[in-house]
């Protein structure tokens, strides 16, 4: 009975050990939502999921993209009332209108006539006066509509929807469930610079993300302001020195702000926050973007769970960087 006994126990240890499979790294990228994509993950299984991620992104376009004509949202844009609202416009929606309550407007998803208007969509941008700002501003309150037995109800129906501020981070947080799903749990996401993180690397170490250094020209090189190490968080940027436009000597920022219809002309360059969702870090950074460094370290503390670092622009300082307490637990060990 003892021989038998170590004869089990040595059989058992090494078809335990055959079972096991060190993890592959997989890493592959590509094109969505008009910017890049790229994804590592590892999976003991080695498999290669990027047919499974593009169709996803392909039907997450479809919902609420407004570069596709015919997409649910462009369709909700054009009053058409029978389209029918998939789970992915549903969850932005429901989503948004929290964030937009939570920040008191300054997020605020029905800003697509004004961005229209300023020239910061796939339209031309129209000769603005006060006047015409005013009138375009009437349209934009996240409070004139609703879901109501899963149909969009607008106060007007001229109220247009535009995603975009949150959308992306959604379509990140997507792809994490889908690798989670195939039981895959050490992994980065990263669409367009909205990135959700899981898990630690095989070795235990956590992933590291570069927090872009804001230029003064568009066209300049990218370069690392910051390094940041993330384990089951989500991380967004948004930032106002690359999309921009100069007119008669001055230079309009692309975030809008929805309370007073014209481009934010504060000295806030960059907002980097890390939450628990990739949409939700999308929507919060934009927010702060449009609320100033002020306001926005005024709000963060009625906030779950949310570490923010900003970059601002100082003439005598150059570039001066704030954090929230909490933001140096991401930072790197020395």
């Amino acid at each position: 009975m003892k021989n038998f006994g170590w004869l089990f126990l040595y059989v058992f240890f090494f078809s335990s050990c055959e079972r096991y499979q060190a993890p592959h790294k997989i890493s592959f990228a590509g094109e969505a939502q008009g910017t890049y994509y790229a994804i590592t993950y590892y999976d003991a299984q080695n498999r290669n999921l990027k047919t499974q991620a593009d169709s996803l992104l392909k039907a997450f376009d479809q919902s609420v993209s407004l570069w596709v004509p015919q997409s649910i949202i462009s369709r909700v844009n054009q009053g058409d009332s029978l389209v029918n609202l998939d789970e992915i416009f549903i969850h932005n929606f429901n989503l948004s209108k929290q964030i937009a309550e939570q920040t008191y407007g300054y997020f605020d998803f029905t800003v697509s006539p004004l961005v229209e208007a300023w020239g910061f969509s796939f339209k031309e941008k129209i000769v603005l006066t006060k006047t015409k700002i005013d009138s375009i501003k009437a349209l934009v309150n996240w409070k004139n509509v609703s879901l109501q037995n899963g149909k969009v109800i607008k106060s007007d129906p001229r109220i247009r929807f535009d995603f975009n501020a949150i959308a992306q981070g959604h379509s990140v947080d997507l792809i994490g469930q889908l690798l989670e799903t195939k039981g895959i749990h050490s992994y980065l996401v990263d669409v367009g610079g909205e990135i959700r993180s899981k898990g630690t690397k095989p070795d235990g170490t956590k992933w590291r993300i570069g927090i872009e250094k804001p230029s003064l020209e568009a066209n300049e090189d990218r370069s690392i302001q910051q390094v940041i190490e993330l384990q089951d968080k989500s991380l967004a940027t948004s930032g106002s020195y690359r999309k921009y436009y100069e007119e008669n000597g001055k230079r309009y920022s692309h975030a809008i702000d929805p309370k007073t219809g014209y481009p934010v002309t504060h000295n806030l360059l960059s907002v980097t926050v890390i939450a628990a969702s990739a949409a939700e870090a999308d929507a919060y950074a934009t927010a702060f973007l449009v609320m100033g460094l002020e306001k926005s370290k005024t709000l963060i503390p009625q906030l779950p769970a949310v570490e923010t670092y900003f970059i601002s622009w100082d003439q005598e300082n150059g570039f001066v960087i704030d954090w929230t307490e909490g933001f140096q637990n991401y930072l790197p060990h020395q």
